[in-house]
């Protein structure tokens, strides 16, 4: 962003701090006839109680999820978009390389009807598919959850095992080593094979290399995603049908972006 486009967004910036300095001593005049409108300050790590997430430095979480309590999460795992994990009445423990697919929700049981205690722990290089739920349940290394499963209390699921996509687990079942299990209720559906369950290190291979991408492009300022814009809009041309856009790496970015300044 060079010196103009810096000067428009300072002004830009003040203006819109004046109107709502405005919109607040407006309401205060109206007293008790005003409407607010409260303003949702999302965290994506917060405390309950004594509770404090533990993520790894170099694990992502998504802006967009959050991340409560009793609640650790291991090296180059990825938390993705719209997940809760709430770990407020136990702990739930995700080891390294685990991958926790966008809206998927992880909780945990204080106990059940027997007392068990039922925290959710999620081993290494696990992928959960999206919209997924795990409540108080235990997955082993290198497991596979589908899109939409649920696991109950007390699931188990072993090392190279598999969950169908939309599946119910129901509470205190156990899937052994390399079976498929689905349906509703689910139910042993085949055995996998060996090219099936070395798939799933590399699904989570895959999803820790693509979130690194997405921690690169969210620690991006303010400043340098809108100069990004300004230098994709330039070199964009069309070609009839669609815009092409260069692949602009970030030397190419920094290099601009010293010339522009």
């Amino acid at each position: 962003m060079g010196t103009l486009g810096r000067a428009f967004y300072t002004v830009g910036f003040w203006i819109r701090e004046t109107g709502q300095a405005l919109d607040r001593l407006g309401s205060r005049l109206q007293g008790n006839y005003f409407f607010q409108e409260q303003l949702s300050r999302h965290r994506p790590l917060m405390n309950v109680f004594d509770k404090v997430p533990v993520v790894h430095r170099d694990a992502f979480v998504a802006p967009s999820a959050s991340i409560t309590g009793d609640v650790h999460v291991g090296h180059g795992s990825s938390i993705w978009y719209g997940c809760v994990l709430r770990g407020d009445v136990n702990n739930i423990s995700i080891g390294s390389g685990t991958n926790i697919q966008d809206n998927t929700l992880v909780h945990v049981a204080k106990s059940n009807l027997s007392g068990k205690v039922l925290p959710t722990i999620i081993g290494d290089n696990v992928t959960v598919g999206h919209s997924a739920v795990l409540q108080g349940c235990t997955v082993e290394d290198e497991a596979f959850i589908g899109m939409g499963a649920t696991l109950l209390d007390g699931v188990y699921i072993e090392k190279h095992a598999m969950v169908a996509a939309g599946a119910l687990v129901r509470q205190n079942t156990r899937i052994p080593y390399g079976e498929v299990w689905g349906g509703n209720p689910a139910r042993f559906l085949r055995k996998l094979t060996e090219d099936e369950m070395a798939f799933f290190s590399q699904s989570a291979l895959n999803y820790s290399n693509l979130a690194q991408a997405h921690a690169a492009e969210n620690e991006k300022e303010l400043d340098a995603t809108e100069f990004e814009k300004v230098v994709r809009k330039k070199f964009a041309r069309g070609d009839g049908e669609h815009d092409s856009v260069p692949n602009l790496s970030d030397d190419v970015l920094l290099d601009k972006s010293s010339k522009a300044s």
